[in-house]
């Protein structure tokens, strides 16, 4: 096991992900039919033989402290633990929230000062990439640093919206600049391609260092860094000033990464993992995603058409229903002859019960799943939603951002069902 700890940042309200986020925290948003975002900082500790974590939350952490209870163990002998540090009222952080990334590490820095640990490892909890963190280990104690970032090469039409690196050529960070905007700051920033081509990864013209939101500190100059500064933000703040005064190394990768900070994202990031060419392969016997583990039957599905999709277990599925470029999630039920193309269905929390289908026939109100002849296109089902028949989920006006609602809002042009909500019967958007 590695002598390293790990912090998972779990975000604010996250709210260019609302509304997945109205009742739980980033983190815990489902994603791939059976996992949650946070499986994947997770899965990669794991993997690279770092089992000491903690996932610093602030907002609706219940699903997301349950999720981590019922999935993350680890035996006595090892010393491994995932535990949840939600923001809380202390003596020393005060009342406030978060204020940024470096004040939520700063506000938890007693279990870095408690710890026997040589480097601290920070992660992002809503991002979907595969790495060996040993890796990233090895270019910051070879390069003798204080403090490594993982970057990737990136576009400059992509670099305006990341925190974009120089370093000279010996790999360490010579400037950092969030998000520049013109063309005369990017210049300040860019890269040689022949630089990144130099080692070993093809630059196709990126000719910008984007920081992907990973950092290895060794823990003392952490500690040193927020004890002795109110900085808030590490990208804002920390890194332009440590690299006047520290030694802030990079470290290549060129993997698959994608930041789902946005609906759009999310959405495109879901779908992405539908075909075998996928740049994100689920299965994987060297870094396998791990998640609660959940003892359901095998789907059943009726005479139904599917292409290109991923199918969570306990789904039951209707005789004539076709299934397109699509996510359906855990125990999703599903009518006879619905249409579902393009879109996301993030399952139900408990198998539907014999009450809950008297409750549809007797005409009360549709029982959780989607009823018969309804139409879903281009859209994302929330959990535990109660459609009825012959409903059509479809923007057909292509609605770009639609106002806020307790049933169905539109963002980035993409239809969202909130969770637990009931469309009626024929009920359209």
């Amino acid at each position: 096991m590695l002598n390293m700890t790990a912090l998972v940042l779990g975000g604010g309200r996250g709210k260019r992900l609302y509304p997945l986020t109205k009742f739980r925290a980033k983190p815990a948003v489902p994603l791939a039919a059976k996992y949650r975002l946070i499986d994947i900082p997770l899965s990669n500790c794991i993997n690279s033989g770092l089992t000491r974590v903690y996932v610093l939350t602030q907002f609706m952490s219940v699903s997301l402290h349950r999720h981590i209870r019922q999935t993350y163990r680890f035996d006595q002998f090892t010393g491994g633990f995932v535990e949840l540090l939600a923001a809380q009222q202390t003596v020393d952080s005060g009342t406030e929230w978060y204020q940024g990334t470096a004040d939520a590490v700063r506000k938890n820095i007693r279990y870095l000062q408690q710890r026997d640990t040589d480097h601290v490892l920070i992660l992002s909890g809503d991002q979907l990439y595969r790495m060996d963190f040993r890796e990233l280990l090895v270019t910051h104690e070879h390069s003798g640093a204080d403090v490594t970032i993982a970057a990737k090469p990136v576009a400059r039409e992509t670099a305006r919206g990341l925190g974009i690196m120089k370093t000279d050529d010996s790999g360490r960070v010579i400037a950092f600049l969030e998000k520049p905007q013109t063309d005369e700051e990017l210049d300040m920033v860019r890269m040689k391609p022949m630089w990144i081509d130099a080692r070993g990864f093809h630059s196709d013209g990126r000719d910008c260092l984007a920081s992907m939101g990973i950092y290895v500190f060794n823990r003392r100059t952490l500690i040193d860094v927020l004890t002795k500064t109110d900085y808030q933000d590490f990208g804002k703040e920390v890194f332009p000033a440590s690299i006047r005064s520290r030694h802030v190394q990079v470290h290549l990768f060129d993997g698959y990464w994608e930041d789902i900070g946005t609906i759009r994202a999310f959405y495109d990031a879901n779908l992405s993992l539908l075909r075998a060419s996928s740049p994100f392969q689920l299965a994987s016997t060297e870094a396998p995603v791990y998640s609660r583990a959940r003892f359901l039957p095998p789907s059943l599905l009726e005479d139904v058409s599917v292409k290109d999709s991923l199918i969570a277990d306990g789904c039951r599925i209707g005789a004539g229903t076709v299934i397109e470029n699509s996510v359906v999630g855990l125990r999703c039920v599903i009518g006879d002859n619905v249409t579902i193309r393009d879109s996301i269905l993030m399952g139900v929390d408990e198998d539907a019960t014999h009450t809950d289908f008297e409750t549809n026939q007797l005409g009360y109100r549709p029982a959780i799943g989607i009823g018969a002849n309804s139409v879903v296109q281009g859209a994302i089902l929330d959990k535990n939603c109660r459609i009825g028949s012959n409903v059509r989920i479809v923007n057909d006006g292509n609605i770009q951002n639609s106002d806020d609602s307790d049933t169905c809002v539109i963002r980035d042009g993409i239809p969202i069902v909130v969770k637990d909500t009931t469309l009626p019967d024929k009920w359209m958007l």
